[in-house]
Formats: C-alpha cells, sequence, structure tokens
C-alpha cells in the first residue's frame, strides 16, 4: 500500500487483516470507506495513491477497534487524553492495565505519591560497559504530570486493590542499544523559546534521552505545514488544541478512540524519510506485544479484563506481532552489562516543552484546560493517595459493577459522524476573557509595564478580532497571548519577563514539581538529616542564608563539613559561600551561606545514584580525576589537595599522593608546571605545620620532581611551545625544593649542569636565564646590572628590551631576591625607552602582572614602595639610588671605604658613627676607626673568637668527637 512503511530490516509490510475482523470491518465502516473513496476520486481526480492511503487508515482503524485487548490511544499530556481515561477506567475498571513505559521504571512509580507532580522517572548510568565511553552519563526520563493519561492510569493501578500495572515498553538499556544498531545517538535538539532566552527551569531534564509516550506530530514536514497553513494557527501545539484537544473534549469512548486512531494512522502513513526512526518505533511495537503476550500466558487474566494504554501513533501499528492472537516472531536481545539507577527527579513545564519540542506555555495551557473540563464534565480524576498537594482521601466506597467490553463484531461506525460534523462553534465566554485581560495588565504593571485599563480594554478587543480572523468564535489562550503581546509589549521589555511569559504565567504558571523525602535515595535523605541543625526548609525552591556560628555550636562544624563537600560536588549557586573559607590548615570559626538544594533537587538526587554518602562520592570522582586517561600532575595534586581539605586522614591522600609521582614520571613535558608549583608548596607548608613528619610521598615527589625538571630544563629553554611562565614555574620549584631535595640526598651539581647547558635563544628565556645564574652564584649582581645597561645602550637591542623586561618580571617567581634589580630595570626602561617600543610593551607587563597577581604583584610593590619617594613633592628632587654616587667630602666617606664598604654598606652608620660609638661603649668594645689610608691593623676574622675562646673550643669538640 502507497506510504507504508517497512516493519524493520529484513520485514515486508504486513497490510492484511484477519479475514473475520475484515469481514466485520466492511460492514462496520462501509461508509465511511464510501464516503472517502469519494473524496479520493474528487480530489485526485480518480482513484490511485490517495484512495490507498485513505482506505488504509480505515483499515488501521477497524483492526485496532477489533483487537481482543482493548488498546487506549493517548497523546502525551493531553487533558482530553487523560479525562477519556479517567471516565473509561471508571466504567471498565480493568484488572490489568498495560502502559507504554520503559519496563526498568516499574519500582519507581509508587514512589510518585511522595512527590508532587510534574516529575520525572529517571534511569541514569555513569559507568557504561556496552556503549561508547563518549555517550556517558546516560540518562532516560519520562515526565509525569497530572494532566496525562499516563498517571490517571498509574494511579488507578496502585490504589486500586486487585488491579495490575504492567510496563510494556523497552528498557532504558535497549533505548541505547537501539540508537546504536541505527546510528541515531545524537544530542537531542530542543525548540528554542520563542524569544531566544532558554528558561532556567527548561533545564531540568538536563541532556537526557525523553521517552515520548504518545507522541502526536506529524513527522512530515509538508503536512504539518499545510495543518498549521490552513488552521490559521503558528505551531503544532495550538493546531492540536484547536482541531483536536477541544473537540475530543465532550466526545464520547468510541468515538474518542476511533478519532486518536484516525489521527495516529494519518501520521503514521505520512512519515517518509526517517526509516531509522520508523524502524524503532516498529521495533518498539513488537516489544510491547511480545511482553503482554507473555505476560497474559504466565497470568492468565482474559484479554478482555485488560487495557492497553499506548500512544496513538503505535495503536494504529501493522507489524505482525500486533494483537493477542499476532504471529510475528520477535526475540528481545539482553540487556547489557551497564549498571542502571532508578530515580525521580523534579520536572517542570518549561523542561517538557523544551525537551519535547513544543511551544513554550503549551503544557501549562494544557494543565488549565484539564482543570476546565474536570469542572465542566464533573468527572472525578484519579490520585494517589497521599499525593502531595491533594486533597484528603474520602471514605471508600464500594467498588461499582465492572462493565464489560463489548464484543468485537459490535464495534459501530462513529467517525463518519464526527468527520461531517461541524465543528461546534463555542460562544464568547465575555467574563472568562475579561478576567484575563484584567489579569495581564495587573501582571504587566507590577512587571514594569506602562499598561492601563485602556489597554486591558485593547486586549479585550483584539482577542476577538484576531479569533474573528482565524475562524474562531472563542479566543483561544494562543489568541489572547497574540493579542496581549500586540497590545501591551510595544517596543521593549521593561523587566525580567516578556508579556508572553507573563500570560504563561497567568494561565497556571510553569509549575516545578519536587520529589518528597520518602522518595529521595539514601545520599540526599542523608544530606538532609545532617543539615537539620540549620532549621531550614531545604526542599523548597529559591535561594536561603543560613548562618554557622561554630565558637557557639560546635554542633554546626559537621554541618560546614558538609556544605563544603557540597559546593565541590554540586553546580555553581547550591551551596554559595558568602562568608568563610576552606583552605588548607585553616577553618572558619563564623561561615555563612546562601542554599538552593531545592532549586538543584535534581543535581542532589544524580549523586544518590553514585553512592550512599557524599563522601564516598567525593572519594569516587577524586579517584577517578586521578586514575583517568587524561590525568595531569596538577590534577592529581589538586585531588590530594581537595581528599585533605574535605575527607580528613592521610589514606587517600597518601594513595593520590603516590599516584601524582607516578604521573609526574609518564610527563614528558612542562605543561602544568605553574599549578604544580603552586600546590605542591601549599601542600609542602600544610604538612610542615600540621604532621610531625614528611609524608613519605612528599619527600619522594620533591627527590623525582628536583631530577625530572633538572632533566628537561635545557629543553624547555629552547622549546618554543613552552610559554615563558611553564619556564619560570619549573625554576622556581628547583630553587624553592632545592634545601629539601639536597637533604634527601639529590645532588646540586645536577642543576648547575642543567643550567649551564641552557641555551635560549629569546630575550624573555634569556633573562630568565641571568637570573637563575645569578641564583646559582654564576653571575654576580653587578654584572647583571652591566648587562641590563648594555642592553639599553645598544640600539640594535633597544626595540626588544621590554621582552628582556618581561622575562625579570617572570623570574621572580624562582628569584624573588631580584624584586630590586627587577624595580630598577623597569624604572631605567620608562625612563630611557622610547615611546614607540614603550607603549606597545605596557599591555604585555600588565597582563603578566595580572597572571601573577598573587605573588609577583606584592613584590614589586613593596621594593617601589621602598625606593621610591613616599610624596608626589619630593619626586621632582629625588635620584634613584642606583645613580647616587657617594661624595667626597662627605663626612664618613673614607672611612667608609676603609671599612671596605665601597658604597655598599650601611652608609648612615659611617656618616654618623657616633651611635656605632655609643654602642661599642655599651659592650665594652675597644677600638678606633681606621683611616682613610690605613689597611686593616689586624689580618681579617672574629676578633670576638679571640676574645672568648671558649665557645670555639666546645665547637670544636662537638665536631671531631674529642
Amino acid at each position: 500500500m502507497t506510504g507504508s512503511p517497512t516493519n524493520g530490516p529484513g520485514r515486508t509490510p504486513s497490510t492484511k487483516a484477519p479475514a473475520s475482523a475484515n469481514s466485520s470491518g466492511q460492514a462496520s465502516f462501509a461508509a465511511l470507506r464510501e464516503q472517502l473513496h469519494e473524496a479520493a476520486t474528487s480530489f485526485a481526480d480518480g482513484p490511485g495513491a490517495l484512495e490507498g492511503i485513505l482506505l488504509g487508515m480505515v483499515d488501521d482503524v477497524d483492526r485496532a477497534v477489533r483487537e481482543p485487548l482493548e488498546i487506549f490511544p493517548v497523546c502525551h499530556h493531553s487533558p482530553a487524553s487523560a479525562l477519556a481515561m479517567a471516565r473509561r477506567l471508571r466504567e471498565k475498571q480493568p484488572k490489568v492495565v498495560y502502559l507504554e513505559l520503559c519496563e526498568d521504571m516499574a519500582p519507581l512509580l509508587d514512589e510518585l505519591r511522595n512527590c508532587r507532580l510534574p516529575v520525572a522517572v529517571q534511569a541514569f548510568a555513569s559507568d557504561v560497559d556496552g556503549f561508547p565511553a563518549e555517550w556517558a552519563p546516560l540518562s532516560v526520563v519520562a515526565p509525569i504530570t497530572e494532566a496525562s493519561a499516563e498517571y490517571q492510569a498509574i494511579a488507578y493501578a496502585l490504589d486500586t486493590p486487585g488491579v495490575e500495572l504492567v510496563l510494556v515498553d523497552r528498557s532504558s538499556d535497549h533505548v541505547f542499544q537501539w540508537d546504536s544498531r541505527y546510528g541515531e545517538r545524537t544530542p537531542q535538539e530542543q525548540s528554542p523559546p520563542a524569544d531566544g532566552v532558554p528558561e532556567p527551569e527548561a533545564a531540568l531534564h538536563g541532556e537526557a534521552v525523553g521517552v515520548e509516550i504518545g507522541d502526536l506530530r506529524p513527522r512530515f514536514a509538508e503536512l504539518e505545514e499545510h495543518l498549521l497553513r490552513h488552521g490559521k494557527v503558528r505551531h503544532w501545539s495550538e493546531w492540536w488544541h484547536q482541531y483536536v484537544e477541544v473537540p475530543l473534549g465532550d466526545s464520547d469512548h468510541d468515538a474518542y478512540r476511533q478519532v486518536m486512531f484516525l489521527v495516529g494512522s494519518l501520521f503514521r502513513r505520512l512519515a517518509p524519510g526517517d526509516g531509522d526512526r520508523v524502524r524503532v518505533d516498529e521495533d518498539r511495537e513488537r516489544y510491547m506485544w511480545t511482553r503482554i503476550r507473555e505476560h497474559l500466558a504466565a497470568g492468565g487474566a482474559a484479554p478482555e479484563d485488560c487495557l492497553y494504554v499506548c500512544g496513538a501513533f503505535h495503536a494504529a501499528s501493522r507489524v505482525e506481532e500486533f494483537g493477542v492472537a499476532g504471529s510475528g516472531p520477535f526475540t528481545i536481545s539482553p540487556r547489557s552489562a551497564t549498571t542502571w539507577q532508578h530515580g525521580l527527579i523534579p520536572s517542570s513545564h518549561a523542561a517538557i516543552e523544551a525537551q519535547f519540542g513544543l511551544a513554550p506555555g503549551s503544557v501549562s495551557i494544557a494543565a488549565t484546560q484539564w482543570a476546565k473540563n474536570l469542572k465542566r464534565t464533573r468527572v472525578q480524576p484519579y490520585r494517589l493517595a497521599g499525593q502531595d498537594g491533594g486533597k484528603k482521601p474520602r471514605a471508600t466506597k464500594k467498588a461499582a459493577p465492572a462493565v464489560a467490553a463489548p464484543p468485537p463484531e459490535a464495534a459501530e461506525d462513529r467517525l463518519s459522524g464526527f468527520l461531517r460534523r461541524p465543528p461546534v462553534l463555542d460562544t464568547l465566554d465575555e467574563a472568562e476573557l475579561l478576567g484575563w485581560s484584567v489579569d495581564i495588565v495587573r501582571a504587566a504593571r507590577r512587571s514594569g509595564y506602562l499598561a492601563s485599563t485602556a489597554d486591558a480594554i485593547a486586549v479585550f478587543e483584539t482577542s476577538i478580532l484576531l479569533a474573528g480572523m482565524r475562524d474562531r468564535a472563542k479566543p483561544t489562550p494562543y489568541d489572547f497571548q497574540d493579542a496581549a503581546i500586540t497590545c501591551i509589549e510595544k517596543d521593549a521589555v521593561p523587566g525580567r519577563r516578556d508579556v508572553r511569559r507573563l500570560v504563561e504565567i497567568m494561565m497556571g504558571g510553569d509549575r516545578i514539581g519536587r520529589v518528597g523525602y520518602d522518595a529521595l535515595p539514601p545520599l540526599a535523605r542523608d544530606v538532609h538529616d545532617r543539615l537539620a541543625p540549620l532549621e531550614l526548609k531545604l526542599q523548597q525552591r529559591g535561594v536561603q542564608r543560613a548562618l554557622l556560628d561554630m565558637n557557639s555550636r560546635p554542633e554546626l562544624g559537621a554541618c560546614s563539613d558538609v556544605l563544603w563537600m557540597l559546593r565541590r560536588l554540586m553546580p555553581h549557586g547550591a551551596a554559595r559561600p558568602i562568608m568563610g573559607e576552606r583552605k588548607l590548615g585553616e577553618r572558619s570559626i563564623q561561615e555563612s551561606w546562601d542554599l538552593a538544594l531545592g532549586t538543584h533537587q535534581r543535581a542532589l538526587i544524580e549523586l544518590g545514584y553514585e553512592g550512599v554518602s557524599i563522601e564516598q562520592v567525593l572519594e569516587q570522582r577524586l579517584r577517578r580525576d586521578a586514575y583517568g586517561p587524561r590525568a595531569t600532575t596538577a590534577g592529581v595534586l589538586a585531588a590530594v589537595e581537595d581528599a585533605t581539605l574535605y575527607l580528613g586522614g592521610r589514606r587517600l591522600a597518601d594513595e593520590l599522593g603516590a599516584r601524582a609521582l607516578e604521573v609526574l614520571a609518564a610527563e614528558r613535558t612542562v605543561d602544568g608546571a605553574p599549578e604544580v608549583l603552586r600546590r605542591v608548596r601549599g601542600l609542602l607548608a600544610y604538612y610542615r605545620t600540621a604532621e610531625p613528619v614528611l609524608p613519605p610521598w612528599v619527600e619522594s615527589f620533591v627527590k623525582a620532581g628536583y631530577a625530572h625538571y633538572c632533566t628537561l630544563l635545557p629543553t624547555a629553554f629552547t622549546d618554543e611551545d613552552a610559554p615563558v611562565g611553564q619556564v619560570a614555574a619549573m625554576l622556581g620549584f628547583l630553587f624553592s625544593m632545592e634545601s629539601l631535595a639536597l637533604s634527601l640526598g639529590c645532588d646540586r651539581a645536577q642543576l648547575e649542569l642543567a643550567v649551564a647547558q641552557s641555551r635560549p635563544t629569546d630575550p624573555e628565556r634569556t633573562a630568565l636565564l641571568w637570573a637563575a645564574q645569578v641564583q646559582l652564584g654564576a653571575l654576580s649582581r653587578a654584572e647583571l646590572r652591566e648587562r641590563c645597561g648594555e642592553l639599553l645602550a645598544n640600539p640594535m637591542v633597544v626595540p626588544a628590551y621590554p621582552r628582556y623586561l618581561s622575562g625579570f618580571v617572570h623570574a621572580l617567581v624562582p628569584v624573588p631576591g631580584l624584586a630590586d634589580v627587577v624595580v630598577e630595570a623597569v624604572s631605567n626602561a620608562f625612563g630611557r625607552l622610547p615611546d614607540p617600543v614603550l607603549l606597545p610593551w605596557l599591555p604585555s607587563l600588565i597582563t603578566t602582572l595580572r597572571a601573577g597577581a598573587a605573588d609577583l604583584a606584592p613584590l614589586l610593590i613593596r621594593e617601589a614602595g621602598r625606593v621610591f619617594p613616599a610624596r608626589l613633592a619630593a619626586l621632582d628632587a629625588w635620584v634613584p639610588p642606583w645613580r647616587e654616587a657617594p661624595e667626597e667630602g662627605a663626612p664618613g666617606g673614607d672611612r667608609m671605604r676603609a671599612a671596605g664598604g665601597g658604597g655598599r654598606g650601611a652608609a648612615l652608620l659611617f656618616a654618623h658613627p657616633g651611635t656605632l660609638d655609643a654602642v661599642a661603649e655599651l659592650l665594652g668594645c675597644d677600638g678606633a676607626w681606621a683611616a682613610a689610608d690605613e689597611g686593616p691593623a689586624d689580618p681579617a676574622g672574629a676578633v670576638l673568637t679571640a676574645r672568648h675562646p671558649n665557645t670555639a673550643i666546645a665547637w670544636e669538640s662537638l665536631l671531631t668527637g674529642s
């Protein structure tokens, strides 16, 4: 038959119904077949492909209607489907309800009574086995709202004694198995909101794959465009509301079923192109019917006492396995070795709309329509006992006798009358529309719009006008939304929300679900129990302020530990410290926190899939980071620091420290050297103050790091891919850890040879090498100053002089004692370099100082504050000390030179010798100042040791052991 999709790989489409059903169906739907035959002849100039499609749709309806096991077709989050489901369940009272939902989610459904809808049933797997590693983590969600037929079926089955609920759809594991088989696993595209700005609540499902229960959206783009254009609507949600939802709200059971079968068959037969998706859908149908037949065979229930709830698309199935008498064989593949965790996560209307491509606000409008349908029809819906937000349960009444299903041959044609019946034009409800207009103006004024009574009148009249232009007697919520945007929003949005969002809130708002305490995983319950001393309602959405005074209430220290771990594990904003910090060796006695655990409840629940306590989850994540394929030395050291900060003890820290040593030995580059230096310094300072001895892994790490960086140093000096900051960090590690490394048995000659073998070619690394030579004693400060002066005096080198200065600034990391030389060099550069050379270098200097602001800037600022004058008025007459020469006739000048000062000593002492004479007299020292032309009277040495030899004798006996 034209337009029929295939039944899967290697299968041929089955277009024939059973003989008995076909013969009776010819009689039941004869009028409809004749009507469609005439329509096909009229529109297509003769019977052909169109007739095959139309008559095939009738065959699909007839086949589904006559199935002994009653099929109840639904559309996801449809108030009409939910109303028809509640009405049918009270009439028939089936003993078994088969539901199109992942079969492994069944144990979670009873926990829905502890939640406030909407919520989503989730299957989650962080460690995958049998799927590509880049897919991890795997997540499947099935959102459930109160205005859905699925919830009505679940509530009926769980709260009615003797009723069994059976989930028959593929498992969460098969969702990804079949995606892998057909190559469908791609990030799910989400429809952006109309204004292009996603709502925060739209991300409640994360990147989970949504289970589409009752997906009724045409997959033929041209068909959808045709329906929207001729229906004079903007999007599919509005078309469904106007032409399916509203008419079906007042229909009886038979008419509802046949119309939904017809719609499902239409979209199924006009779904070309996406063959992989059709094959997956057909395999899902085979899977469900196979599970149904297995359950019927095992339980002995009669098909007449059962109800099969599935999407209308799957209800019009034509696979061989269709029906309790289906004959097609279908083998269900075993599940993979992936371990799945199941739980409930909060959902929202916006999250459902974003995940399933619905128009913004459509689920909120559906919820409002559901409440209106209940009030109009007085149908009593099913609700789980103890449901959060529900009324108190009434006294149980005796169940009404079940209504037997009509025999298959008694099915009547309700489609012909439904399709020929003109649309019912609802009369204008002026009171409702006027209330909407007043409410939206009030909400707009609160949001900053300059709206008035005149705008309310304009919205009222424009809504009626738009409905008339679209051939509707009564404005729909979508007409009202367009009218409100046109009349109120105008040019700009003054507040945080636009008019479209205000209308959605007014129509019911974006209801956000909440998972109750009893339905939370053990980890989440443990977190709430441990934070109970804070006396906050942590399950509520929004930000709450927590004040912790551990000095007066020591028991809050345990709460502080939990909050710091949550800050490490959960997204930003879930637990945010306002006052207080946690560093190695430091703990605050007072802290202030902004907590939003209710807003980030989904993240807390997913932590529960990884372990039973936050300590266990943190330990697993630290090990995963340390032993992962992309682990770096800096990353492992960060894990060591976090283990020490949050978990305490030495066991995990020592294990991760040994891992850091292994990663360091395997590295062949200097990437991450600054981070390694910073973390090693912090850990070393902590262990020196908090532990009696250094951990063995720290000593081994220092020894290995000293040899490792000495080996890589000559290559790093010439490697163009290694930034100068990394080379400076290597030298910083070598110089700062030198004393400890030498005490542990390292040889200083290894560092001297590495520096001697370094042959940098660029100015920055050359300046860095000079600083290293000064630190090792191979170059004096005077020689370094002379080299800087020669660079400034050479016109050929002057353009590159700023790069030398950049190297000197980086040299403060390994050699902070060169701060005075760096200040002098920078000052000379500002004084002597021309502007065309100096000004382009300033951004580089600023970025260098900003990158090392915590270490470099204080050194330079302190040295500059010591050298430069403190007042602006003294700057004009100020002479830099490196340019200042001692005067020939200055008091004490001769004595200073005689003492070997040569300008390098303490100038004030020689200029004013009276102070030194007074101190000498106080100490009982005799002596006179040497004249300028006199040499030293006595040989140079320590005079006190000669006057008091007992100290030297004691040292000699101690050293010689005699």
